[in-house]
């Protein structure tokens, strides 16, 4: 007996058992981790998560029950039932499909799509923390700011940040190897490796490539990236560049100039790259964009690129940073409709 329980328990296919007076006799573990459960057995208020504060069977809400409803189909109808149940969680809506099937004087419940459902909860779950991670999609204190991330996939492997250090407006923008959650994961390392204290555009991407090494990962591991520092009193931009292609414009009196730093990524392939920073000065009106290659690159369906003059073209018709993304979010949108790469850019009024 023991060795069917060790069995059951490490199927992916949730499974639970349950008598004709409605208590569960047995769940196995992907059915308790599916449903929170508090209880392996006993009632379906434990063995479900169900959080009502009255008695299993003998509340309002258990008329409406799911799970009581099914098993009661099943009572009824030769000991089998089949429906798509939704279970309301913390914040999430989950669909299981869910049929029963008579186990001698016991019914049986399998859910069918047990172990698709929890990768999706913990998609969820990882994209939430993921959204956590970026900045404001607007800032009016310090540098007004706008910016978009639009991820190809439910985990992105661009990393958009806006803050403040030294009283100055500070911004990284980076893009790592990858899609989905290898790319998400590189991405979190990212954002915990980056030092906010360095006001130096290139000491932070030193110091990041210094801790990309201890990670010791093979060459089709790597990332890009591009700091600034806005430095209001001097009226200049200084800012620092790995491998990053083409990754800043500015518009000015005088028109749209493109910023290039040839640099290599953040990687193992010269692990000793010395960075440095550049600066550039700014007027009034200027708006100064970051952006990564997943903008540029996107192609429609006959396989044409976006470019880099339809970029130059929005921003040449926007009178500021939020106009600038909100059109560049259209103009993407109806040119390629949906997206192979991920897509972000921030935007400064400076």
């Amino acid at each position: 007996m023991n060795l069917y329980r060790e069995v059951l328990d490490n199927i992916p296919t949730a499974a639970i058992v349950v008598d004709k007076n409605m208590k569960v006799r047995y769940t196995n573990r992907a059915f308790r981790e599916c449903f929170h459960a508090r209880a392996a057995r006993g009632t379906l208020k434990a063995a479900t998560g169900c959080t009502s504060e009255d008695v299993c069977g003998k509340g309002v809400r258990c008329a409406y029950c799911p799970m009581r409803s099914l098993f009661s189909d099943a009572m009824r109808n030769d000991g089998r039932a089949f429906r798509k149940l939704i279970v309301r969680g913390d914040g999430e809506n989950v669909s299981f499909r869910i049929r029963v099937t008579p186990l001698g004087k016991y019914y049986l419940g399998i859910v069918d799509d047990a172990y698709a459902t929890e990768i999706a909860r913990e998609m969820y779950s990882a994209q939430d923390i993921q959204q956590r991670l970026l900045p404001p999609a607007r800032g009016s204190a310090g540098t007004p700011y706008s910016f978009m991330y639009i991820p190809c996939r439910e985990i992105g492997g661009d990393l958009p940040d806006v803050y403040e250090a030294g009283g100055e407006t500070m911004s990284v923008l980076a893009d790592v190897s990858g899609k989905g959650i290898s790319a998400g994961m590189l991405s979190a390392f990212v954002k915990a490796g980056w030092d906010r204290n360095e006001t130096s555009p290139a000491k932070a991407i030193r110091g990041l490539n210094a801790k990309f090494q201890e990670l010791h990962l093979d060459e089709r591991s790597y990332g890009t990236a591009v700091a600034v520092r806005i430095d209001r009193t001097r009226q200049e931009t200084v800012y620092s560049a790995a491998g990053h292609y083409a990754p800043m414009r500015v518009k000015s009196a005088l028109g749209i100039d493109e910023i290039v730093m040839n640099s290599p990524p953040i990687s193992n392939w010269i692990p000793d790259f010395s960075y440095s920073d550049r600066a550039i000065g700014f007027g009034a009106g200027d708006i100064l964009v970051l952006m990564t290659d997943g903008v540029t690159e996107s192609r429609n369906a006959a396989g044409e690129m976006f470019g880099v003059e339809r970029v130059e073209e929005v921003l040449r018709r926007s009178e500021n940073a939020e106009r600038f993304i909100e059109r560049l979010k259209a103009v993407l949108k109806e040119f390629c409709g949906t997206f192979d790469d991920d897509l972000t850019a921030i935007a400064f009024d400076l």
